[in-house]
């Protein structure tokens, strides 16, 4: 391929935002034949499908994603410029997507992502909740700019993908008034038989967890596995158990789900990831998220 044709990946995108090659054509007021031949030849002289077909939607493959990706910000520019060349102020937002894992605490996610919209330019914040895993599929994909996890992405992700460690925390555990004046006293020890709800096994924080209660020969009542780290919370907050969360936002946690701190396990620590492809450390918000994180928010 040795040219790409903007004609083509004009009619692409169209046709990938509307998932209908029938939609893209009443939107461009074209025939559906036109649309649907200089697609024909847009994925030959590319080599490989950009869509399937699922029942009457057309979705994009794993190439679609990423051509799609590049193709929005090729014509979010284009309106841009013509928009700059007509005298009038774009009035559009810079764009962060941001793909967040289901395990990480709401709370510190908020804290991490705030610095974006401190800038001197508008910024518009996409966030997907996902499993690290499929995230970290889109982001080598380049369909997100910014990955939040409680892990670094594995080799296998890429060699394009980059882990950093924004920062590491201790963690408290947590639980209501009547739950606390109980389990309190001789904290840790008197964790074994205590209700508690855990993350699930497939978490970081989980893991460091399960060797901790092993060191120390601690064997709590585990009421429940919970992924969802808000959900977590919710439950603990009713009364269901003991629940563990970072020490760093101990304050907000005890304020918004009306528990207290029971004790906190300085042994054990939570970390926070921030993956991204290279092109995407120039990024304005991204710069800002990373340099918060690493000079403010885990000192």
């Amino acid at each position: 391929m040795q040219r790409i044709n903007y004609q083509h990946l004009f009619y692409f995108w169209n046709v990938a935002r509307e998932e209908s090659i029938t939609r893209a054509c009443e939107k461009l007021h074209l025939a559906q034949p036109t649309v649907s031949g200089q697609l024909a030849v847009f994925e030959q002289s590319i080599g490989t499908k950009l869509f399937y077909k699922n029942g009457r939607k057309m979705l994009l493959t794993d190439t679609g994603r990423i051509v799609f990706h590049y193709a929005d910000e090729i014509f979010s520019l284009g309106q841009e410029l013509t928009n700059t060349l007509n005298g009038r102020p774009s009035g559009q937002a810079l764009r962060l997507i941001v793909g967040v894992a289901d395990a990480l605490p709401k709370m510190v996610v908020y804290r991490l992502i705030e610095p974006a919209f401190r800038l001197s330019e508008p910024v518009q914040i996409l966030c997907y909740q996902d499993k690290a895993e499929r995230l970290l599929t889109e982001v080598s994909l380049q369909t997100i700019d910014l990955v939040l996890s409680d892990a670094p992405l594995t080799p296998t992700g890429g060699a394009k993908t980059f882990n950093h460690l924004l920062g590491q925390c201790t963690v408290s555990v947590f639980g209501t008034a009547q739950l606390a004046g109980v389990y309190r006293p001789n904290f840790p020890r008197s964790l074994t038989g205590a209700p508690i709800l855990l993350p699930t096994a497939n978490t970081a924080l989980r893991r460091s967890l399960d060797q901790w209660f092993d060191v120390e020969s601690i064997i709590p009542n585990i009421q429940g596995e919970i992924e969802d780290s808000a959900l977590l919370k919710t439950f603990g907050s009713r009364g269901v158990g003991l629940f563990v969360a970072p020490s760093t936002v101990e304050a907000e946690i005890e304020f918004q789900y009306g528990v207290e701190v029971v004790g906190r396990i300085n042994a054990v620590h939570e970390r926070f990831y921030a993956i991204t492809v290279r092109r995407k450390m120039k990024h304005p918000a991204v710069t800002a998220i990373l340099d918060n994180a690493h000079e403010k928010l885990f000192l």
